[in-house]
């Protein structure tokens, strides 16, 4: 039998392979080196001195270390970064000591060559990722059912799996922020008997949360909220950094070891 492909996949299976085509001619091409090698040092917003990105080699920097450092190429009049996103602003003006640009919201940015070497100490911490958590964090619950005692133990890990979010800063220049995802260890004993003991990572809800969503949240938080006849239950949140979109799934895990997952 011959399948018939409706022609709006199609038109966006060609716009995908000419988005994919562009970005690897983007790659590809060869940028101005003169251009490049003139953007080299710190520089500073035309209207409040304020350092707005360091330049060293083909990356750029910012000041705030909640952004990660980004490469970059200039290409004829227009400088890409690439981020997590490929982002493309028209070049105004360039010189030695000045600096003009588009932002993605028509804006023009004006910047000016820092000639003061203490400038530099705004971007000399730079940090690549922010962690939820720091150190591993353990929560220890102590309950009582059907006349015996239980403990509920939860293992909080912050992993070396990252996640990008790519943001707007105020004038509308894209800049991407790292995170660090959580394992979740979740166990639950009675007396010395191990009922439950098990890791989890965001991945364990795929099967709950659509597959792009997951790509771009952390397993942020879990929390145990107690026992009844369903068994021992927590919320776990999946989120995606610094915004308002959460999940919340509902976790059970009976007397006999068994887990179930339920969208909150």
């Amino acid at each position: 039998m011959k399948l018939k492909i409706p022609i709006f996949v199609c038109i966006l299976l060609a716009l995908c392979t000419l988005s994919c085509h562009k970005g690897k001619r983007i790659v590809n091409a060869d940028e101005s080196k003169k251009a490049k090698a003139m953007l080299a040092g710190v520089w500073l917003d035309d209207d409040t001195d304020e350092p707005y990105f360091q330049i060293k080699g083909d990356t750029i920097y910012y000041p705030d270390t909640h952004n990660s450092p980004v490469y970059f190429k200039i290409v004829r009049d227009t400088l890409y970064t690439f981020g997590n996103k490929i982002a493309k602003y028209k070049i105004d003006k360039q010189t030695e000591d000045t600096f003009w640009f588009h932002s993605l919201s028509d804006a023009i940015i004006k910047l000016y060559k820092s000639d003061d070497p203490d400038d530099a100490l705004s971007f000399s911490k730079q940090s690549t990722v922010i962690p939820t958590y720091n150190t591993v964090t353990k929560r220890d619950s102590v309950v009582f059912y059907n006349g015996e005692r239980y403990h509920a133990y939860l293992y909080i890990n912050p992993s070396k799996y990252k996640v990008t979010k790519t943001s707007y800063d105020e004038n509308g220049v894209s800049v991407d922020n790292v995170y660090y995802d959580n394992i979740m260890h979740v166990c639950v004993y009675r007396g010395k008997d191990m009922i439950y003991g098990s890791d989890l990572t965001k991945m364990s809800f795929k099967k709950l949360l659509p597959v792009d969503f997951i790509k771009n949240a952390i397993f942020s938080d879990i929390q145990f909220i107690g026992v009844s006849t369903k068994g021992f239950q927590y919320q776990a949140w999946i989120c995606i950094p610094d915004g308002s979109e959460c999940n919340i799934v509902n976790i059970y895990i009976d007397i006999k070891g068994h887990m179930t997952m339920k969208l909150g």
